[in-house]
């Protein structure tokens, strides 16, 4: 999939939110830690993948 730079930041923000939720949340709505670790392992797997998806697109499509 092809994003802009624009695109890969806000998907990027909104992941960081997402991380956030998942280390605070707390009570009821907290996952087990097991499942926690997964989730922010997940989170890392795909911010990586996005800042490496934009590196490897021509600078065409970068705007």
């Amino acid at each position: 999939m092809e994003l802009t730079t624009a695109q890969r930041d806000l998907l990027l923000r909104g992941l960081q939110f997402v991380r956030s939720s998942v280390k605070l949340s707390l009570g009821e709505s907290r996952l087990p830690d097991e499942q926690r670790t997964e989730q922010l392992e997940a989170i890392e797997t795909l911010e990586e993948h996005l800042r490496g998806n934009l590196a490897s697109q021509p600078s065409a499509n970068l705007s």
